[in-house]
């Protein structure tokens, strides 16, 4: 088994409905996503995933969120674009845009902060 990995960020804002504090109000983040993905063959060249398909895969999901006002956005109008719930919508796109038999994405983890990090994954 192979786990391949690619990291991204992404600027956007957002606020948080209902929450009890600062995040309630528009404020912004400088993202940071890192998918991971496994692999269980090479292909004929030795290549578990080509690092170029990945880094496009990751561009086009992120590339929604870049520079928005997430809390905005239709795919968040019934629940906060908290990092949680980033990290289960980035998982969940990549894993339609690259999941086969060979490849699985196995986690994301998505970064609000230096300090402040959440991973998603599924069994």
């Amino acid at each position: 088994m192979f786990e391949i990995e690619i990291r991204r960020t992404f600027a956007a804002a957002h606020r948080l409905r209902g929450y009890d504090g600062d995040c309630r109000n528009l404020h912004g983040h400088n993202y940071s996503v890192v998918v991971t993905v496994h692999a269980s063959e090479l292909n004929e060249i030795g290549i578990a995933l080509d690092f170029k398909k990945l880094k496009k895969a990751l561009d086009d999901v992120i590339g929604a969120y870049d520079h928005h006002n997430l809390s905005e956005l239709p795919e968040f109008a019934e629940v906060n674009p908290t990092s949680e719930i980033l990290a289960r919508s980035i998982y969940r796109r990549m894993s339609k845009k690259l999941n086969t038999d060979e490849i699985k994405v196995n986690r994301v983890k998505v970064g609000e902060s230096e300090n402040s990090d959440v991973v998603y994954f599924e069994n």
